[in-house]
Order: structure tokens, then sequence, then C-alpha cells
């Protein structure tokens, strides 16, 4: 059985959010990802340690003399929070169980067909990210997506044409990969899930059902 984490995030993804242009969708995902990796956390701290170097390097200019109260409402509003390492004995870490308010007993799951369930996550912007329950087993329809998902395993795993993912392994899918996400037998398969356009489905029943769950 797998042990560690062998799928990470590249270091782009790690560089957007750090300097905090990512979508919350996607946000979500990286920083639940960093609360179980510790190689991505410490990646992402080198990131940050380069960007402060960076601004610690940059000429000054004149500024508005309400700059810094305006800055410092901007960081009291902020909603980013650095990412905790996750208990073991958790299937959904912080941050996500802020978005659910509890550990998987307590997600509001919503039967999409064959056992699968989702729930859609409420963030800003028209990203989209969602937790999804496939039973052991199970292949999610084929499909090619329309711009980039995330995809990070919290329970059981999955493979395709890429590799196996199991838990706290993260998939960077685009417009170039075309799979089919097997769930392993046995432990039902829970991902985060978050994606910037519609998946693009082969087969027309999941492309009508699709109006309905939308993926």
């Amino acid at each position: 059985m797998q042990t560690e984490i062998r799928h990470h995030l590249p270091d782009e993804l790690l560089t957007a959010y750090s300097a905090g242009t990512l979508p919350e969708a996607f946000s979500l995902v990286v920083a639940t990802h960093i609360s179980l990796c510790d190689d991505c956390r410490v990646r992402l701290d080198a990131i940050d340690a380069v960007g402060g170097a960076v601004l610690e390097d940059v000429s000054t200019v004149d500024v508005a003399e309400d700059s810094l109260d305006r800055v410092l409402a901007m960081i009291e509003a902020s909603d980013r929070e650095l990412p905790r390492v996750a208990p073991k004995q958790v299937t959904l870490p912080e941050p996500l169980r802020s978005y659910v308010d509890g550990d998987v007993d307590a997600v509001k799951w919503r039967r999409i067909g064959g056992g699968v369930k989702q729930a859609v996550l409420e963030t800003s912007g028209p990203e989209s990210v969602r937790l999804l329950y496939i039973p052991g087993g199970m292949a999610v329809p084929d499909h090619t997506h329309g711009g980039m998902e995330l995809t990070l395993v919290l329970q059981g795993a999955f493979s395709d044409s890429v590799d196996r993912f199991a838990r706290g392994d993260v998939e960077v899918a685009d417009s170039d990969l075309h799979h089919q996400p097997i769930a392993e037998e046995g432990m039902p398969c829970i991902c985060l899930s978050a994606t910037d356009a519609p998946l693009a489905f082969k087969g027309i029943v999941p492309r009508i059902a699709q109006r309905f769950v939308g993926i």
C-alpha cells in the first residue's frame, strides 16, 4: 500500500498560491494538499522566502497617507490562512473542514448516479470546486478538459492512464489529458476537485447528465 505522497503540485501553482493570484477554488485544493504534504509545504516556504527577498529589493515610491491602513484592512479581511498539518485521524483536513463544517460525516452529499455523490462547495469566482465520493471499483466516464482540473485524493485511491493516485496525491489535468479515472476496489474514493471549465465527456449519457450535475 502506498504510504507516501508521490504526485505533487508544480512550482507554478505554488508560486501563484504564494502570490495570492490563484482563484479561491484552486487555492482550496492547493492549501489542502499542502496540509498533507511535507514536500510541497517546504517548497512553498522557500517560494515565500524568495518573494519576500524580492520585495526587499524593490525601490521605494511615494504612497498615499492611508496606504498602511488600507493594507492592514486587506490583511485582516483576507480569507487565506497558512495550511496547518493535517491530523492523521481525519479524512478532511483544514482548510477544507471549514468549508463543510466538519469531517466527512458533515458533508451534504448529492447523488449523481451509479453510487457516485458530490458536494459543490461555495467559493468566489466562476471556477468550481467539489467533493466527489466514488464507490470502490467505479469508473468515472472518460473525458477531456476544457481548462485546468486539480484533483486531490483524500480517501482511497484511483488509477487512470497517468498513474495511481492515493491520499495526498494531486493530479493536474488540462486539455491534453484524456482519461477515465477508476476508483480502487474496497474503500470508496473521496476526492477534492477544482475546475475552471466544464469537463468534455465522450459518451452521450454523461453529456446529458452533465447538464444536471454541473461538472
